[in-house]
């Protein structure tokens, strides 16, 4: 059983690239769509292994075009970059809510280091 909790309405702002996700007790997230983009549960960006992970450049203005629900424990994202692997579970999607501060100062610094400025 999962421990997060189970989302009671996700809503996408395609104007802001704004994906805003509401657990009844553990309140609202606002995950940008470019956040959601570089974190992405697949292996084509995660990679099968941590060492296997690519960094995704050039995402900034990436936006969400579809949302599809699967089961009743996660949605696949399509982004209008054409990335439409990567099952975003209920689990995951709690996770980069509770540590959207660190994960994107992570992801910035990570932009840093291989040289590649961030322009949003």
């Amino acid at each position: 059983m999962s421990k997060a909790p189970i989302p009671t309405e996700i809503q996408l702002h395609q104007n802001s690239r704004i994906l805003e996700i509401s657990f009844e007790e553990a309140g609202t997230f606002e995950l940008s769509c470019e956040f959601l983009r570089v974190y992405s549960p697949s292996a084509e960006v995660r990679g099968h292994h941590e060492s296997q992970a690519v960094l995704q450049v050039g995402k900034e203005k990436v936006n969400i075009e579809r949302i599809e629900p699967v089961g009743n424990y996660a949605v696949a994202l399509h982004f209008d970059d054409g990335h439409r692997t990567g099952l975003y579970s209920w689990d995951y999607l709690y996770y980069l809510g509770q540590n959207k501060a660190q994960l994107w100062q992570e992801y910035l610094d990570k932009l840093a280091k291989a040289g590649h400025i961030h322009s949003a």
